[in-house]
């Protein structure tokens, strides 16, 4: 709304002076040859007080300098008493004059004081018309004029539309930025739920569903200390502010060393990238490996990891020979590939492809690169 009225005022200035050159034309073509200088007289002090009006309308403020454009407008309109205006049937252009003064004051005023400077110039106007004798020379100089009122009339009630429009407008915008603000929180919330889903999910329910059925002995002697790391991850996931990179050798290491299995790790010594990234590929390969753990069938893999930090790529390669399976046949409900591998990767702007068959192992491919997401 600050805007449209900046907007009202600002268009208002610049009616009034784009109207003006025109104006003062035709009070100078019109006018009688012995009325010239007294014309232009009217026509110079015309433009000097339009000009400084239309000045104020671009930076002033409060309502006195509109009660004083009315009187103003009035003074001007009575030099039809000593400029041969009437007789010389050259009231039209203070007609226009009014006319255009009463229809942009409604663009900046309150609906009161437009409404009764509207009355006031264009009531006033007739008036002096009247008075100076257009009824007895020609009755539409004077009868013109009266449709001054009604053009005010109709431009407050075309402003009126046009603020409604715009406060609805500010209202749909508003609700829009709620909404949006709304669903951006709710949208955090999910994925911190999602994070956390998938955080317990890779380990103490892992381990816990392991020992439940059978896959491990409750005294095994990797139990104790994977049930620590595990606690120890779930800590370290909460309240810490992340680091802008991270080496995914490094993560990969830490995870490795507690997966039950005999890798083959091939690596460079490092690979810095965004912590984000790096994160969901350790994640999702520790998953992986918990996955080959679990049902491959088989205790040996091999992990190949390349990349560049200056190009922003990453892939990794987790394959085994075990028993394999067939990806399509996975249920929807399963959350460890769905969410844990592939969903991570996907929300850094990565893929994952798993490769598998029935007896023939499993291959899962882990890659990313800078400016895809």
């Amino acid at each position: 709304m600050r805007l449209l009225t900046r907007f009202g005022r600002r268009y208002a200035a610049a009616v009034r002076v784009a109207t003006l050159v025109p104006l003062c034309v035709i009070a100078l073509t019109r006018a009688a040859p012995e009325n010239l200088t007294a014309t232009g007289y009217v026509v110079a002090a015309t433009a000097a007080w339009t000009c400084g009006y239309a000045w104020w309308l671009r930076s002033g403020r409060g309502n006195l300098p509109v009660v004083l454009d009315t009187v103003v407008l009035l003074v001007l309109f009575t030099s039809v008493f000593w400029t041969g205006a009437v007789e010389d049937r050259n009231t039209g252009w203070l007609r226009l004059l009014v006319t255009f003064a009463v229809v942009t004051c409604q663009w900046h005023t309150a609906p009161v004081l437009g409404g009764v400077a509207g009355l006031a110039a264009g009531g006033g106007a007739v008036g002096i018309l009247v008075a100076a004798g257009a009824l007895d020379v020609d009755a539409s100089l004077a009868t013109a004029t009266v449709w001054t009122i009604p053009a005010a009339a109709m431009s407050r009630a075309g402003w009126v539309l046009l603020k409604r429009a715009a406060e609805r407008a500010d209202h749909m915008a508003t609700e829009v930025v709620r909404a949006r603000g709304e669903s951006m929180v709710a949208a955090a919330a999910r994925a911190e739920e999602r994070e956390l889903a998938n955080a317990l999910h890779d380990t103490a329910a892992t381990t816990l569903l392991m020992v439940g059925v059978g896959q491990a002995r409750s005294d095994a002697e990797w139990l104790a200390p994977q049930a620590r790391r595990d606690l120890d991850l779930l800590r370290s996931d909460a309240g810490r502010q992340a680091p802008p990179y991270a080496d995914l050798v490094d993560l990969l290491r830490a995870d490795l060393d507690a997966t039950q299995l005999t890798l083959r790790f091939d690596a460079p010594e490092r690979l810095r990238l965004p912590f984000d990234v790096a994160r969901a590929a350790a994640d999702a390969a520790r998953e992986t490996l918990t996955n080959v753990r679990r049902h491959a069938g088989t205790t040996h893999a091999s992990v190949r990891l390349s990349g560049s930090e200056s190009e922003g790529t990453l892939r990794l390669d987790i394959a085994d020979r075990g028993r394999g399976f067939s990806p399509a046949d996975v249920p929807a409900t399963r959350r460890g590939l769905r969410e844990s591998v592939r969903g991570r990767m996907s929300r850094v702007g990565g893929t994952a492809t798993i490769t598998s068959a029935e007896g023939r192992g499993t291959l899962v491919r882990l890659e990313w690169r800078a400016g895809h997401e």
